[in-house]
């Protein structure tokens, strides 16, 4: 795999980067007609950002609520010594309603953001978290509405 570093990406790169953040489901030929590229030289780029880490994939974005996961936190969670990134992730990834996680800088050692279906599941959740080896204690706040949730690029 090539380097990847924000040097070896063009202007042409990032619109079409940006096209895709806007609508992944976006063809060749509606991007390149945004970015001055024909459809065969956008999948070019795409393949490349593809096959070089650039573009990890392609997602749909789903209404958590719709789904009946209308409850989530974010959990400041403290270990107990210095824990490496990949314990961290191993921990982590035993609890199914984490959705998100990192490693951050201050006091906790990670963030974790959790999705439930109502408090009791989410108290279930931070409680199985707690549980796993080396956790020594968690803070939570409980997000009460959306203000912004936007796509990442």
């Amino acid at each position: 795999m090539l380097q990847r570093t924000a040097d070896r990406l063009d202007s042409l790169d990032r619109q079409i980067i940006g096209c895709l953040t806007r609508d992944a489901r976006a063809t060749y030929a509606v991007v390149g007609a945004e970015v001055g590229l024909s459809a065969p030289a956008v999948k070019r780029r795409v393949d490349r950002l593809l096959a070089e880490g650039v573009i990890r994939g392609f997602t749909a974005l789903v209404d958590p609520e719709v789904l009946g996961w209308a409850t989530e936190a974010y959990v400041e969670v403290y270990w107990e010594g210095t824990p490496s990134p990949l314990e961290l992730r191993r921990s982590l990834e035993k609890v199914p309603e984490v959705v998100g996680a990192w490693s951050v800088t201050g006091s906790a050692d990670a963030l974790v953001h959790i999705l439930a279906a109502d408090i009791p599941h989410l108290e279930e959740a931070i409680e199985r978290l707690r549980q796993q080896p080396n956790v020594h204690q968690t803070r939570s706040e409980v997000v009460l509405s959306r203000l912004i949730d936007r796509a990442r690029p």
